[in-house]
């Protein structure tokens, strides 16, 4: 098993809504100590994060949540938050799509709402959201071919705060279906190293997670 591969998709990610100032910047430590491929974080951290980065050689990317977890805020909400968080330092956004547009079928909506939150990035990645334990295998497929054609950079799997995480099928489902040049991201419930590589191995090309720092640390651990 790669590790360094491994930790090199990572977005460590804090997002819980208890969530505090030191225990952010000891996701920043970790980040930048195993070389993460950024932290993902509530978007009232993002500056505080980036100044506490900001001289550090081994910093880091940031990223933040908009429309976060439930996805049904207006399109110019997520646009002025999208752009909010740009101003605050972040170098990644990761959007959440409106479930219920998807599920009555008003793909042309959601292909709108997620060009206007890349425009307010202003460059910076954007991941869409598609909370795939809320959706039919053909609604997935609709969402791949969604996020394909739009300007977006990603597509994601999940929030973590629904009623599932990302799965094994779900990855391969995404490979199979977006276009060429398009990341994907698995997130939610990836608790084992090994359940990182078989996501990286069918296609994910970032992981969302918590846990994968804590696991790596175990075995840095002297006689482990």
């Amino acid at each position: 098993m790669d590790i360094t591969g491994i930790l090199s998709a990572v977005d460590h990610t804090l997002l819980k809504q208890e969530s505090t100032w030191d225990q952010i910047r000891e996701i920043c430590e970790e980040a930048m100590h195993y070389h993460t491929a950024s932290i993902c974080i509530p978007p009232c951290f993002v500056s505080r994060a980036k100044a506490y980065m900001e001289e550090r050689p081994d910093r880091v990317r940031i990223c933040t949540v908009i429309g976060f977890p439930n996805g049904y805020s207006t399109t110019k909400t997520k646009v002025f938050e999208a752009g909010d968080a740009v101003a605050c330092g972040a170098d990644e956004i990761d959007m959440v799509i409106n479930v219920g547009m998807v599920t009555e079928g008003r793909d042309e909506e959601v292909l709108r709402e997620i060009n206007a939150v890349k425009s307010a990035c202003q460059g910076r990645l954007l991941k869409v959201i598609i909370e795939t334990c809320l959706l039919t295998e053909a609604e997935k497929i609709r969402m791949c071919s969604i996020v394909s054609e739009s300007n977006a950079d990603f597509i994601k799997t999940s929030t973590g705060f629904s009623t599932g995480g990302a799965t094994f099928e779900d990855i391969a489902l995404m490979k199979k279906h977006m276009a060429p040049g398009k990341g994907i991201k698995a997130a939610g419930g990836i608790s084992t190293l090994q359940d990182a590589e078989r996501f990286l191995e069918l296609g994910a090309t970032r992981l969302g997670t918590s846990r994968i720092i804590r696991l790596v640390r175990e075995l840095d651990k002297p006689g482990t």
